[in-house]
């Protein structure tokens, strides 16, 4: 039992961690669709003249 008491503290310390190193930059919001993605527009090619 105490094996996972340790276990649960050992990674929480790491994931406390890597959110702190993170800071604003995670995005926990998972997966977006729609008007929220991020995603830029591709560059139209050039009409040849």
């Amino acid at each position: 039992m105490w094996k996972i008491a340790i276990g649960f503290v050992l990674f929480a310390a790491l994931a406390l961690f890597v959110i702190m190193k993170a800071g604003d930059k995670v995005d926990m919001g998972g997966e977006k669709h729609g008007a929220d993605a991020l995603h830029a527009p591709e560059p139209a090619a050039s009409a040849p003249k």
